[in-house]
């Protein structure tokens, strides 16, 4: 019982640190990641007919601001303060509105059918934390909505464009298709991509792209 105490203190004294790294970066002026959309994310959601969509760890806005200007009902969740200060700003300097939680996503409760589209955009979490936010992602998407993910793949290490320097939080196609087999793949694919997203995601990388079905 005490080396579960002392882990689960260290667990949670990681994420607060984690935490304050993410506020910090977004608490500048400038957009860490600029203000226009991920080009995948933009590509595949104008594909769609508008509805309800759902967008997990959406930083500054970008991709949140980019759906609801084009008809989307937007929910927004970040763990960030500074983040959601930014996202809003964004959003009323584009006439549009968007409904950002700051919430831990280990406290997330999504309710069943709900969303026609989820963007997963650079979201990178630990093994454990990434299946079980996955599972209720499955959950959460209405008969034929679709999963939208970008991430780095673990192969991103040898690159300097961006992303976790932990390759336990870093992407392979087989992390994908274990825990999104439930769903019928459109798009799956390892690619090597020149990011252009504002300072921190600069330069040629290899990602992870994936659109999902849930069957009707």
């Amino acid at each position: 019982m005490i080396i579960v105490f002392i882990n689960n203190l260290e667990t949670n004294n990681n994420r607060d640190l984690m935490k304050d790294l993410w506020n910090q970066r977004f608490s500048s002026k400038e957009y860490a990641y600029g203000t226009e959309p991920n080009a995948f994310f933009k590509e595949q959601i104008s594909k769609l007919t508008p509805g309800r969509l759902l967008l997990l760890g959406e930083g500054e806005g970008r991709n949140a601001v980019y759906a609801a200007k084009n008809g989307w009902t937007v929910d927004a969740y970040d763990w960030s303060e500074e983040a959601k200060i930014k996202a809003l700003k964004l959003a009323r300097a584009n006439n549009c509105m968007i409904d950002y939680k700051v919430e831990d996503l280990i406290n997330l409760i999504l309710h069943f059918d709900m969303y026609d589209a989820v963007g997963l955009i650079y979201l990178h979490l630990d093994e454990e934390l990434r299946e079980s936010v996955h599972s209720k992602v499955i959950k959460t998407l209405k008969p034929g909505g679709r999963v939208i993910l970008e991430a780095y793949a673990k192969e991103q290490l040898k690159y300097n464009s961006g992303g976790p320097k932990d390759i336990e939080l870093l992407y392979s196609l087989e992390d994908a298709v274990t825990d999104f087999n439930k769903l019928n793949y459109e798009i799956l694919s390892k690619e090597i991509v020149n990011l252009s997203e504002g300072e921190l995601h600069q330069g040629e990388a290899i990602v992870i792209r994936m659109v999902g079905v849930k069957e009707a």
